[in-house]
């Protein structure tokens, strides 16, 4: 009888556990590739699901991960901690709408005085010195 060749030809192998810091490193590694357009790759070739990143990502949300030894585990977070974590991302995503608005704001400013300018300087190129500047 000859044996299969394949990742499961030796049989069962032991499940893989992480420390808080390694969670840390290949979510942000994850996160890289993700913006890279590479999320699939990273996952293959790390071995991991993207479930499993979805739920490190609410962990590290919800400040699970942060300041953890290596040999603590890492539950699920409570509702008050995901509470937290909702009203963070929500408190975040709030102060990027002002500052986006404050640009906004800023930048039809500008356009108006830009305008403004032109017009005058289109008024009257040969007239009268209005501003008392004289000619350049």
């Amino acid at each position: 009888m000859s044996r299969k060749k394949g990742p499961r030809s030796d049989g069962p192998q032991a499940r893989r556990s992480f420390t808080p810091g390694q969670k840390l490193e290949l979510l942000t590694g994850y996160e890289q590739a993700v913006a890279a357009g590479e999320g699939g790759a990273f996952l293959r070739r790390e071995g991991l699901h993207s479930s499993l990143m979805s739920e490190w990502r609410r962990a590290r949300d919800a400040g699970l991960l942060q300041g953890k030894p290596a040999g603590a585990t890492v539950g699920r977070p409570s509702a008050k901690q995901a509470e937290i974590a909702r009203l963070r991302r929500e408190l975040a995503q709030a102060q990027a709408q002002a500052k986006l608005a404050r640009t906004e704001t800023a930048l039809t400013i500008m356009g108006k005085a830009r305008e403004l300018l032109e017009d005058i300087s289109r008024s009257e190129p040969d007239g009268p010195d209005v501003f008392g500047l004289g000619k350049r």
